[in-house]
């Protein structure tokens, strides 16, 4: 969340970086929130200081031997007028807190102007789209064509938005799993770690995806979980409520988990095969760092991310995110987008994405260096990438004339040297 000594003390300036997302803060209702604070907290504080008076003044008057029968007159209004202006302080504290989580992040200054994805801006682009000699064919057929996916099958074990993947197909996308997470534990320096694919609402509070966006969560009934809708959930909140020491930063941590998104507000969207489902796979980078070193690591996990486009040979292009497209805990944020041959256009595979100290205030996740006060520290994550939709990219930028797809160079010594995904036994 924001700072909070920021909100009170720059209402006005953060309204206007605010309304760079196309959010309209109502600063009226935060002020008066402020202001019926600041009696309450007067109030409670000069009735508990007329208390404290009293109640020395008592024990010199016992200690005396003094009638203390005049200074216990009011003694009671005063009990109940104290309790009153705490009521209302920790009532007006509970709605401050309330519309406080329900505001997104500052973007940085550097974040384009714009309102929606029509405003982000290239970056750059890396490596060229494929020519081929015959019309091409996106993941659906290509993957029913290969034996791989079926749709009816998931229909029929679940419903629409998933998918079962067979034979070589599910091989691949096992393969690029494995070859994701050695590139980054291996090249880049993250720790592996596992996680619980549920995550209960404090940690989905510190991570910004509740309140605010409850329809967009799986919630198991009458039971205190959620199905995480990324790894960012968990593995972010590994810091909370934490004082780390300063010398461990910063941390890197890699984690591959299947991700649950209800896509409610998704309908009528991307309703053909793998590009947007209930259930799919993502291999998640974190990073925990200190604030100096923020900008530096967002450039560093975004080049992470893009390593794996690289090592797999599929064309890309690098977007920075304007304001108005920012998720809502983000302060900034690139995309990258692979290019996907069946619809001739550019589809994102990732988002990185540096969140200041947003999220570590609502996780309550600091650092100390030596002689220092605790400070908050910053955190950030992308997609190193998110499986599902590599798949789809490898399918559509590696396939031949018949069907049958070439296996990148990168993913044969995961597929025990298998070069070609054809419907035939070489694919299995």
């Amino acid at each position: 969340m924001i700072d909070p000594k920021r909100l009170r003390s720059e209402l006005e300036e953060v309204a206007r970086i605010l309304s760079r997302r196309g959010v309209a803060l109502d600063v009226c209702a935060l002020r008066d929130l402020e202001a019926r604070r600041k009696a309450a907290q007067k109030e409670s504080e000069d009735c508990q200081a007329q208390r404290n008076a009293r109640a020395k003044a008592i024990g010199r008057a016992v200690a005396c031997g003094e009638d203390v029968k005049p200074l216990m007159e009011g003694q009671e209004d005063l009990a109940l007028r104290l309790a009153s202006a705490e009521s209302r302080l920790a009532m007006v504290q509970e709605e401050w807190g309330r519309r406080v989580a329900e505001i997104p992040n500052l973007p940085l200054d550097d974040v384009p102007d714009g309102r929606n994805e029509d405003d982000n801006v290239e970056i750059r682009r890396v490596g060229s789209p494929p020519t081929f000699s015959f019309p091409a064919q996106d993941h659906v057929a290509l993957g029913e064509g290969l034996g791989g996916m079926d749709f009816a099958a998931a229909a029929k074990l679940a419903g629409a938005r998933f998918a079962v993947l067979r034979s070589g197909v599910a091989r691949l996308q096992r393969a690029l799993i494995q070859f994701m997470l050695d590139l980054h534990t291996q090249e880049h320096g993250y720790t592996e770690v596992y996680v619980p694919y549920l995550a209960n609402k404090e940690s989905l509070f510190g991570t910004g995806q509740l309140p605010k966006f409850s329809d967009d969560l799986f919630k198991i009934n009458e039971l205190p979980y959620y199905l995480i809708p990324t790894a960012e959930v968990p593995v972010t909140n590994l810091v909370r409520d934490e004082i780390l020491a300063g010398r461990d930063l910063p941390l890197r941590f890699v984690c591959h988990t299947p991700c649950f998104r209800s896509e409610a507000g998704a309908a009528g969207r991307d309703t053909r095969g793998l590009i947007r489902q209930h259930q799919f796979e993502k291999v998640e980078l974190v990073q925990i760092v200190a604030p100096d070193d923020s900008d530096r690591a967002h450039e560093q996990l975004t080049a992470h991310a893009e390593e794996v486009l690289r090592r797999l040979h599929l064309p890309y292009r690098v977007v920075a995110l304007c304001a108005g497209d920012l998720g809502f805990s983000a302060a900034k944020t690139y995309d990258l987008e692979v290019w996907l041959p069946g619809s001739q256009r550019y589809r994102e595979i990732s988002s990185c994405s540096q969140f200041r100290d947003f999220q570590a205030r609502r996780l309550n996740a600091r650092f100390k260096t030596p002689g220092q006060k605790p400070e908050f520290v910053h955190t950030l994550n992308g997609s190193g990438l998110a499986v599902g939709r590599t798949l789809v990219a490898v399918l559509e930028n590696y396939q031949r004339a018949d069907g049958s797809i070439t296996v990148p160079e990168a993913l044969r010594p995961y597929m025990h040297g298998v070069e070609e995904l054809t419907a035939g036994p070489s694919s299995s």
